[in-house]
């Protein structure tokens, strides 16, 4: 029984680490990955201390001091994941009339460059019918394999790269001002257009794909922030409804996410709703929610879902929104503090490592 009390003080030491470890700032790679596991750290906390406080507690300094640290550790990490449960309030509105002249429905979908089932991922898009489809990780492959679409979805974007940042962008709606652009890095491209919707308002779209702070890709999240919230600073400042959809290879939760959305003032329909898990697709205890909608104020949601997988490492996910020209009203835009703003200035203008 000591060797077990042992092990569980080991691992549930090393969980407590884990959740503290994310509140130190840093840009490098150590210190952001390990936001991404929230879900996980709260089951791994929640059985950690359930056992070590039911067969070894006692009054001796050192069982009281873990039991403390193990119970305080998995209240913390509820109240992190409280915000992405249903029963927590929803920031996004549903929509309650139908007006169909109104609606869009975007599918964003990371395909996994390597992966040849583009049958599946055409099957899918039929089945689903959206408005417009962003597919990420396309190369030549996909892009001559996807022509197809071209007989629903008559405006297109195509940025086909073998970098794994191909981008490949879909609309059966206008789209007009379409910019491709490479924000921070000149082989990480983002789209830029505005889409018509049936009733004549004109939407900004954005659609992202930056590099996430892990090795073999960035040693440090300092490219994606930087990306995430330069576009977060086009939103605020756009007077259009604006959606920006896309892999932002960082979690709904994470402190860069929460400063991207009080400096875009945009909201995320996850919240009061749950994780839509999207990566890793193949991995069913290390899933996290990568792949993102955000949208300003003017919409309401009618429907969010993950859908099947098509042999990639990543579920898409579908999203359909109802622009209400009274929503915004109705609907609490996220504000950004002085120090927020002082912040992602400071994110901004930080020089990228080499």
């Amino acid at each position: 029984m000591h060797y077990i009390k042992t092990c569980l003080e080991v691992a549930g030491v090393l969980v407590v680490m884990m959740s503290l470890i994310p509140l130190i700032r840093s840009d490098y790679w150590t210190f952001r990955v390990f936001e991404y596991p929230r879900l996980q750290k709260l089951v791994l906390s929640v059985t950690i201390a359930g056992v070590y406080i039911s067969l070894f507690f006692s009054t001796d300094l050192q069982t009281l001091l873990l039991s403390g640290a193990f119970v305080f550790n998995t209240i913390y990490l509820c109240y992190l994941v409280f915000p992405f449960t249903p029963i927590a309030g929803k920031v996004i509105m549903p929509a309650r009339s139908h007006l169909p002249e109104n609606r869009l429905s975007i599918l964003s979908s990371n395909v996994f460059q390597d992966n040849r089932n583009a049958a599946g991922c055409l099957a899918l898009i039929r089945k689903y019918d959206p408005d417009l489809v962003l597919l990420l990780e396309t190369d030549r492959f996909w892009h001559e394999n996807t022509l197809a679409l071209r007989d629903s979805y008559p405006f297109e974007m195509p940025v086909p790269l073998e970098n794994t940042y191909g981008m490949l962008l879909y609309s059966k709606l206008e789209l007009s001002d379409t910019q491709v652009r490479y924000l921070v890095d000149e082989e990480i491209p983002s789209i830029k257009t505005l889409v018509s919707l049936p009733c004549g308002q004109k939407v900004q779209l954005f659609c992202v794909h930056p590099t996430p702070p892990v090795p073999g890709e960035n040693l440090h999240s300092t490219e994606r922030d930087k990306e995430l919230l330069l576009v977060a600073k086009e939103v605020k400042a756009n007077r259009l409804p604006c959606i920006v959809v896309g892999d932002l290879n960082d979690v709904a939760w994470s402190y860069t996410t929460d400063l991207f959305t009080k400096i875009s003032g945009l909201l995320d329909p996850r919240i009061g709703r749950g994780f839509y898990n999207t990566f890793h697709a193949k991995m069913p205890l290390l899933r996290f929610p990568l792949d993102h909608v955000f949208c300003s104020t003017d919409f309401k949601l009618v429907s969010l879902a993950r859908l099947e997988n098509f042999s990639s490492d990543h579920f898409p996910i579908m999203i359909s929104l109802q622009y209400e020209p009274a929503a915004s009203i109705e609907q609490d835009e996220p504000q950004a503090e002085p120090e927020d703003i002082e912040l992602a200035n400071e994110k901004i203008s930080k020089e990228v490592p080499d």
